[in-house]
């Protein structure tokens, strides 16, 4: 960080003199702002992702009140202005098809712009690491700020988790054991305050590891939507990003190796979402910050699960935030972590968590005694079924079927599939493997969020609860089974998952971390050979320029033209 006031970029604009300089200052006096807003002070923009079609971040507009409060204070000049929404809960084919499309444009709207720092403020899945992945791309001074999980839920006297419940209560309906009446309770009392889902699922979990990569304020990524607390966060945040354009302390000052290290461990020990690791990818190949996806498995080995959340668990959000949420459990593995990383906070990781400790040891156990051991969190596999690796949550899985051999029953699309799960008569049993393919990133197109596909009916009556599935799709945050995603590479470019016959035998053994498909390889020649690529999923707009684009899963599925950054080089002028 710099220790001298550098030259602001807003100066070019509201410091201007002649014509350009008249139009950037008119125009905005239409706001009623008064003379000395262009006196030369940091000029910070509030990148919200509110939008009324993403129920998770309905509230940011209040919140930016608050960050503005706190940069009126320290001398700046707030201004918001809106990034594209992306909400989990409405949009199609998935939100994951947008997310590279939002990182481009915060990144053009603040290289375009007068600004000097920005503030993020995000919630739903892919509206965090959409907007951090711009904001690398510029690398002004950048703080986050998540919106907040909802209150727990309440279904019937007990704890109810958004996302879990829904996969958990529509199979019990599925299955005759749960009402329609039943769920449709439970929906009501699902999502009942503001804020992003309260299961440890991709938004906590985003919002969590924001918060372990250090670039946002300590404890911020626990605290309920709702809760006062959350609002004098944003006021604080307002205050520090002045500080930091003031120390010119940019993004990629602090997004370094070391914060990416800490984030990959957090997550383990926190049981989050296999879809941290796409997003995380994404983001360093941003920043040039060498990370692969075998990271995620060896910089885990040795960091049990300390935080027993739903869906590997039994709480939520809430009872984190109130039991001491990431300072806490970056408190209890502090031997595992870069104690000497600077976060935006302008502090190091270790003077971040001096002090903080934990209130409840049912939701966030010790080191010595953890939730579950070493291990059980995201593993990478690999082999002649997924030569660039795939990705499987062990907490969310069943014991005994991360060992197992078992015969594939094949679907190319995930919607033959969910027809054919209700056929009473459909040939499956406990030990056939599910595939699912052509629902990777330029299969669907979009790497949509269907690898937790639905148990088949006859199973379930059974009162079977689980099965491997394997696919090149991803999964909820929320979701739980043993599921095998991220398959690179995908069906629709080759990949092995291309060439699977039903009948065809697959290993998985999770302890040698491999995944094979037991074909003879003269077989899988003749199959190549007869292999044709689906034909263009759209002939026009975003979507023929993402699926043209977009990389595997195993290299962050970013825009290959969209790796890297242009920095924050102020534009020519407009007039």
């Amino acid at each position: 960080m710099s220790t001298t006031n550098p030259p602001l970029r807003s100066g070019q604009w509201f410091g201007a003199e002649g014509r350009n300089g008249f139009i950037h200052r008119s125009w905005m006096r239409n706001q009623g702002f008064a003379d000395d807003v262009f006196d030369g002070r940091p000029v910070i923009g509030i990148a919200t992702t509110w939008s009324e079609l993403t129920p998770c971040n309905a509230h940011l507009r209040d919140l930016a009140e608050s960050v503005k409060r706190g940069v009126w204070e320290s001398g700046g000049l707030p201004l918001e202005f809106p990034a594209m929404s992306l909400g989990e809960p409405l949009m199609r084919p998935t939100t994951m098809l947008y997310r590279n499309l939002l990182a481009m444009e915060l990144e053009e709207s603040v290289r375009a712009n007068p600004l000097d720092g920005v503030v993020l403020l995000s919630g739903c899945d892919k509206t965090t690491p959409g907007l951090l992945m711009g904001a690398a791309s510029v690398d002004l001074p950048t703080l986050m700020m998540t919106g907040g999980p909802m209150l727990n839920g309440k279904f019937r006297g007990q704890d109810i988790g958004s996302g879990t419940v829904v996969w958990r209560f529509t199979e019990e309906m599925r299955a005759g054991r749960m009402s329609a009446a039943d769920c449709a309770e439970a929906e009501v009392g699902m999502s009942r305050s503001r804020g992003h889902c309260m299961t440890m699922g991709t938004a906590s979990t985003m919002a969590c590891v924001t918060e372990a990569l250090g670039v946002q304020l300590p404890g911020a990524a626990a605290v309920p939507a709702v809760d006062s607390r959350r609002y004098a966060l944003a006021h604080a945040a307002g205050r520090r990003i002045v500080a930091m354009v003031q120390q010119d302390q940019r993004l990629s000052t602090v997004l370094t190796r070391q914060a990416f290290e800490n984030a990959i461990r957090v997550n383990a020990a926190i049981g989050g979402s296999t879809n941290a690791v796409v997003h995380l990818l994404a983001i360093a190949g941003r920043l040039g910050v060498p990370l692969s996806l075998e990271d995620f498995d060896t910089l885990t080995a040795d960091v049990p699960m300390l935080v027993n959340l739903m869906p590997s668990g039994a709480y939520l959000m809430e009872d984190f935030a109130y039991a001491g949420g990431v300072p806490a459990v970056m408190a209890e593995i502090a031997p595992l972590l870069n104690m000497d990383h600077v976060t935006v906070s302008g502090r190091s990781v270790a003077d971040n968590i001096t002090g903080a400790q934990c209130w409840n040891r049912e939701v966030i156990s010790t080191l010595a005694e953890p939730f579950q051991p070493a291990g059980s969190g995201t593993v990478v596999l690999r082999g002649s079924l997924a030569p660039s690796g795939a990705v499987l949550k062990v907490s969310a899985a069943s014991a005994q079927l991360l060992t197992h051999t078992g015969p594939a029953l094949v679907f190319d699309r995930i919607e033959d599939y969910v027809v054919a799960a209700d056929d009473p008569d459909l040939d499956v049993t406990p030990d056939t493997v599910l595939v699912v393919r052509n629902a990777g990133p330029r299969g669907y197109p979009g790497f949509p969020e269907v690898g937790n596909v639905p148990m088949p009916r006859r199973l379930l009556a059974a009162g079977i609860t689980d099965m491997v599935r394997i696919s090149d799709a991803r999964m909820s945050g929320t979701g739980y089974g043993t599921c095998i995603l991220h398959v690179a590479p995908e069906a629709a470019v080759g990949g092995p998952l291309a060439l699977v016959r039903t009948g065809d035998l697959i290993r998985v053994d999770v302890s040698s971390r491999s995944l094979e498909l037991l074909v003879d390889d003269t077989e899988l020649v003749q199959r190549r050979a007869a292999w044709r690529p689906p034909p263009p999923v759209a002939d026009r707009g975003w979507v023929r320029l993402y699926s043209e684009h977009v990389l595997q899963a195993d290299q962050g599925a970013d825009l290959d033209f969209l790796v890297g950054g242009s920095g924050s080089a102020v534009p020519r002028h407009s007039h």
